[in-house]
């Protein structure tokens, strides 16, 4: 297997997330070729020394490491299998899947692709836009423990990676992820519909509670967000619920209840089918603002 930054990479999907990504490999000194839907956003890492492919296929010609960064499971699927980047890799080469899909989908692309001599590792990320500038990233990854510590300078300038089982398991371990944000999210909003109700301020509660057992990234981010009615799309609300939904079945599958995974699920797909699903996952306090709060006291 080729080493350090001799490695060639194609880094497939250079949007919110992977762009930032593909940055801090090409300024650490690795060879990157890069594809995205839209050639615009791919062409921005240019500057930075990327090389722009037409095509997933092309992108991944001669290289030893290929890194997806796609919206779900269905991109993930057509890309590899269907515009024909598993035909055009030599085997040895290793596919990272850092796109947020279900464990199902990442174990059937493992086996997939171990028939053709070809490695998968499924290797999610949480941390966000600014995590991925940063390269602060928590990286969790299922599949060959060996693997991944023979990629540690790769996964070096993107954040801290941690083995977390066998192929699916990465997967697993960012749908809990996301369970958390999404529970803490409605948690940090409906504490500020209380506070607001009552007659409070919602930027001396969050200031207030700061240093507590309530302390989160959630707070500290999300919360000012809210604080500040700035939401944006950084988190766009329709990938939250993707995965919640995600998080839904897989448990189904396990036969569990998750009553509060399931009950803001309900929140997000009525936020994103009202019009919610480009802004920030913090936008739910909107939802829940116009549902539950400001129509209840007009």
């Amino acid at each position: 297997m080729t080493t350090g930054k001799s490695r060639n990479i194609a880094f497939l999907g250079t949007g919110l997330m992977g762009a930032p990504m593909a940055r801090r490999l090409l300024r650490s000194g690795f060879s990157v070729a890069v594809w995205n839907r839209n050639r615009t956003k791919a062409q921005d890492l240019v500057p930075d020394g990327a090389i722009v492919a037409d095509t997933p296929a092309a992108a991944v010609k001669g290289v030893s490491v290929v890194f997806t960064m796609l919206t779900d499971g269905k991109a993930v699927e057509d890309v590899l299998f269907g515009q024909g980047v598993a035909q055009a890799l030599d085997a040895g080469s290793i596919v990272i899947d850092s796109s947020s899909i279900s464990p199902d989908a990442a174990r059937e692309h493992a086996l997939k692709l171990a028939k053709r001599g070809i490695s998968h590792l499924d290797a999610p990320v949480s941390g966000g836009v600014v995590g991925a500038t940063a390269g602060t990233l928590a990286i969790m990854a299922g599949g060959d423990a060996t693997l991944i510590d023979e990629l540690a300078d790769l996964f070096a300038p993107l954040g801290r990676v941690t083995h977390v089982g066998p192929s699916g398991c990465g997967q697993l371990a960012k749908l809990g992820n996301q369970q958390i944000v999404a529970i803490t999210i409605g948690a940090v909003a409906e504490a500020m519909l209380l506070v607001e109700a009552g007659g409070g301020s919602c930027e001396a509660f969050r200031r207030a509670i700061r240093g507590g057992f309530a302390e989160s990234r959630i707070l500290e981010i999300h919360g000012r967000r809210m604080v500040d009615r700035d939401f944006g799309t950084a988190g766009p609300s329709k990938l939250q619920l993707k995965d919640l939904n995600n998080i839904v079945a897989t448990a189904a599958s396990l036969a569990l209840t998750l009553p509060l995974t399931e009950a803001v699920r309900a929140e997000f797909a009525d936020f994103v089918g009202h019009g919610g699903g480009d802004t920030d996952h913090s936008g739910l306090l909107l939802h829940l603002e116009e549902k539950y709060g400001r129509s209840s006291k007009g």
